[in-house]
């Protein structure tokens, strides 16, 4: 393997049954076991109780939202690795840098780096050396602005985010890079629901969600698409139970059955003595990788068959006074040919007529969606066509109705909200320049995968990570590792060692910073943060560990003494005053970006606030006209020559985002492998394979030749044509160039693949 991906691990590797249920008692087993093994007894009791309430801290795993009521295990088991993988004890010094090269260090697995411990000292790697040495964080500042001002321009410096950045440190990182002079801000958005935010903000005029979490005790349907709840966001599981509980009904489309949809234990109610699980999914669709926009047209059809017979109504008035192009859209529904319809989705037309017979049935309906629509090339049509099915029926601005992306990084919607984006409104640049009188640049920057592409080209010198595992977390590995090497000096502010700390430009920094759950106090105060979840509340997050080391410095402390050393003063900003007290971050930010009133007074407020949404609030789009649109999209084509299969990528149960907590991924029934490739029985036998046997898998879109090996084939419950692979393993198959039109986000989710047999 080569050292910029991750090699395998090489315990025993079996396949049992995939669950049937998600959560119960093996989820309280599970996290048990794993916050008593890395924070022990008393630091689990201390953290785990304070996680998403409202005097604590904000889960650093996914965005959902907390409920108003909570409980005194506000947290799922995933919630709880993630806060007990930063809260560990291991500590990873400069002790044990001189014991490891980077060259031995990038032999081991994603899982083995990340076991280490917390990063707690400042490191640097010298131009030419394998090893990280410890330095002083002055010496480290002062190298970062030595480069950053010797740079001909602004331009050749990157400065990528990650969503478990605090909108604190999010506003004053985009102020620190547009003063610099560049919007060159990718972010990992670019990567998952940049599409979501396009198709929205085409249509409906705003590119995040337009629902409560009260909406899902008062929906009829929920329809769940490209989305693995049970693993990804497992919360989301006790709003979908409310759902039923409350006379609602669910359809999951997703070509893998998954656990958190078939049935549903919440791990409290054994408090209660109550052993029974709730049924979530009525209707399960097993749909082809991408077939997604002709299921949902497959739907409008039959709801339009329907209304032409008498049997189904529309919401005419919202249609002739809340829309524009809707005789567009069913005149290309009427069309669509049904046998296509039927081919490209991968369901019976029965299928797909008793979701739209359920659809019919229905008051309100929320589609929520991840990544199974997003990462594809047609990813911005997935969106638009989930809007099209809800403007049918005037699904937004009322009770139970609505769009839910539902979003990874616990604030990658606040990062958005804050300014970290390459395509920066000029509404927001002028309120910057009149806060901080400095003249922003207007020019577009680059989004991640332009930006590997310029570090590739050689056109970028300095790489400088806010958080995140970039290596691992991009597309085109073995291409996206030659970028970075291009670069002078890469930068990774982390609190944990991962790939992305091997993978270097000739010259490299460490620096470590404080995790969501430690206590950050400067001046003897103790600073409080705030996040943006996944349905646009603003929230406060407020650590209560011991720091794992003195030497730790908060975000918005090292992005203060980065841009006072890295900019001339010709501006009226000053750092020192902004990182000695964050309500003075606040305070900025009430002045440059809407919705922000009275931010620190707010943010006091038990449950935070909620921001503006007028699709949500006043059932008005802020769009050129102030109506929502319908879109006419085409059928993808959906078929692949003889011999290749469609490739979609997917996180195992022990895993979030690239952050690997074991090898086993317990709902799926595969134990102690991350090397796998999931198959349909018949597609192993018409290809002439056996069940276990080892294979490359090979990928040549773009007539490159990018192979993975050692992948070994499991029997699964999948579309016939159809296989998918774990990330970030499977990702040197995704070429750079194989993106979401308009949005530009890696179409990690089908990749044509062919296999190859190993001997």
């Amino acid at each position: 393997m080569k050292g910029h991906r991750a090699p395998p691990d090489k315990p025993k590797s079996r396949q049992k049954a995939a669950k049937k249920s998600a959560a119960g008692i093996p989820a309280i087993i599970s996290t048990t076991k794993h916050s008593l093994k890395k924070m022990g007894l008393i630091k689990s009791l201390k953290t785990l109780s304070l996680v998403n309430q409202k005097e604590g801290f904000d889960c650093p795993g996914c965005a959902w939202p907390d409920p108003e009521d909570r409980t005194s295990f506000e947290f799922c088991e995933n919630g709880a690795k993630a806060v007990a993988d930063e809260a560990m004890n291991k500590k990873i010094g400069a002790k044990f840098f001189k014991k490891h090269t980077i060259s031995e260090l990038s032999k081991k697995s994603d899982y083995w780096l990340n076991s280490q411990g917390r990063l707690i000292s400042p490191m640097y790697k010298e131009e030419g050396s394998d090893n990280y040495n410890e330095i002083s964080w002055d010496d480290a500042f002062n190298l970062i602005a030595k480069e950053l001002k010797s740079l001909k321009s602004p331009n050749e410096a990157i400065f990528y985010t990650s969503g478990r950045t605090s909108n604190e440190a999010a506003f004053l990182y985009q102020l620190f890079v547009r003063a610099y002079g560049t919007n060159n801000l990718p972010d990992c958005s670019n990567m998952c629901h940049e599409s979501s935010g396009r198709g929205l903000s085409e249509t409906i005029g705003i590119g995040k969600g337009t629902v409560t979490l009260d909406d899902f005790n008062k929906t009829s349907l929920v329809i769940v698409m490209g989305q693995n709840p049970g693993t990804n966001h497992p919360r989301m599981l006790s709003a979908l139970e409310s759902t039923k509980k409350n006379g609602g009904n669910i359809i999951h489309a997703n070509p893998l059955p998954e656990a958190g949809l078939v049935r549903f234990k919440h791990p409290q109610d054994y408090m209660k003595l109550s052993f029974k699980s709730t049924k979530l999914s009525d209707l399960h669709l097993p749909v082809k990788i991408n077939g997604d926009v002709a299921l949902m047209k497959g739907i409008g059809k039959y709801l339009l068959e329907k209304k032409n017979k008498g049997m189904h109504q529309f919401d005419d008035d919202f249609i002739n006074n809340k829309t524009n192009n809707y005789n567009q859209y069913i005149e290309s529904l009427e069309k669509e040919d049904w046998d296509l319809i039927v081919s490209s989705s991968g369901l019976s037309r029965s299928q797909i007529e008793s979701a739209g017979e359920m659809v019919s049935q229905s008051k309100s309906i929320i589609i929520c969606w991840a990544m199974g629509l997003t990462q594809h090339v047609n990813g911005v049509d997935n969106v638009k066509e989930t809007v099209n099915l809800l403007l049918l029926g005037g699904h937004f601005g009322r009770a139970g109705a609505g769009v839910c992306p539902v979003r990874g990084h616990s604030n990658v919607q606040g990062d958005r909200t804050m300014g970290i984006w390459e395509k920066p409104k000029e509404s927001f640049l002028k309120k910057l320049e009149e806060r901080f009188k400095f003249k922003a640049p207007y020019q577009h920057g680059h989004d991640t995968v332009s930006a590997i592409k310029a570090m590739y080209d050689g056109e970028i010198k300095v790489f400088l990570g806010l958080g995140g595992n970039f290596i691992s977390a991009t597309p085109d590995t073995d291409y996206t590792a030659k970028a970075m090497k291009n670069t002078e000096l890469s930068i990774q502010i982390s609190t944990k060692l991962n790939r992305s700390h091997l993978i270097t430009g000739k010259k490299s920094l460490i620096l470590p910073c404080l995790g969501r759950t430690e206590k950050d106090i400067i001046n003897d105060i103790e600073q409080v943060v705030s996040v943006e979840n996944s349905m646009g509340v603003v929230h406060r997050s407020k650590g209560n560990l011991k720091p794992a080391s003195r030497s730790l410095k908060s975000e918005p402390d090292i992005i203060a003494n980065i841009a006072k050393r890295s900019i001339s003063q010709k501006n009226d900003i000053n750092w020192d005053y902004l990182r000695i007290n964050y309500d003075n971050i606040r305070d900025a930010i009430e002045d440059c970006i809407d919705g922000f009133e009275n931010y620190n007074e707010r943010l006091r407020m038990p449950s935070g606030f909620n921001l503006p949404n007028p699709p949500k609030d006043t059932q008005s789009f802020s769009t050129d006209d102030g109506k929502a649109n319908f879109t006419v999209t085409k059928i993808p084509e959906n078929s692949n020559p003889k011999g290749y299969l469609t490739m979609m990528t997917i996180r195992s149960h022990d895993q979030y985002n690239t952050t690997i907590y074991g090898l086993d991924d317990r709902y799926r029934g595969i134990k102690g492998n991350r090397y796998v490739v999931l198959m349909n029985e018949r597609d192993i036998e018409d290809l002439g394979f056996k069940p276990n046997q080892k294979v490359k898998i090979i990928s040549d879109l773009d007539g490159v030749n990018r192979v993975v090996d050692g992948f070994k084939i499991l029997k699964y419950e999948i579309p016939r044509g159809c296989i998918a692979t774990y990330f970030p393993e499977a990702n040197p198959l995704v070429p750079i160039g194989h993106v979401a039109l308009k949005s530009n986000t890696p179409a990690s989710k089908s990749i044509p693949v062919r296999l190859e047999l190993i001997n």
